[in-house]
């Protein structure tokens, strides 16, 4: 695993974080391990990070830190299955709305935080647009970049290359 993934998971004391499955997130370090070295598409799914992040686009509070480690990834080679997982699960976060649960412990801001967090790896997201995950990325970009001109510049520049290809 990648050093800065590895830092940023240690970031965090992941046990004290609420877990959409119910109990706290210690585990999802784990969950992050695991997918990060999934080889096969069952490995993908047997990691999967929704009921635990997320519940049907209610964000848990492991959310946050969760999109740290997400950028993390992203800086790094990553094989097209997982990289693609990735950006579609950030896509998730920073769309979701915080979970009733979470709201009942005043945690009512998680969408802001997500993007917020998202927002400091805008270059990551950038570099999804152009090469990667576009069509994806560029729906990252409408929900937290400021700049709404460099969104529909990226916008553009995917459908140019697009026609392309």
């Amino acid at each position: 695993m990648a050093k800065a993934v590895q830092a940023e998971l240690d970031r965090f004391d992941w046990g004290r974080l609420r877990c959409a499955c119910g109990g706290s997130a210690e585990h999802v370090p784990d969950l992050f391990r695991r997918l990060l070295e999934a080889e096969t598409h069952d490995e993908l799914l047997e990691a999967d990070l929704e009921g635990h992040l997320i519940d049907r686009g209610g964000l848990f509070e492991a959310a946050v830190p969760g999109v740290g480690v997400i950028l993390a990834a992203l800086a790094e080679p990553l094989p097209d299955a997982v990289r693609e997982y990735l950006v579609t699960f950030l896509w998730h976060l920073v769309a979701g709305d915080a979970h009733p649960v979470e709201e009942a412990h005043g945690r009512t801001h998680l969408d802001r935080e997500c993007q917020l967090r998202a927002r400091e790896g805008l270059a990551l997201i950038l570099r999804e647009a152009v090469s990667g995950e576009r069509e994806t990325a560029i729906d990252i970009l409408e929900l937290v970049d400021l700049d709404s001109d460099r969104v529909d510049h990226y916008r553009r520049y995917a459908r140019k290359r697009k026609r392309r290809e």
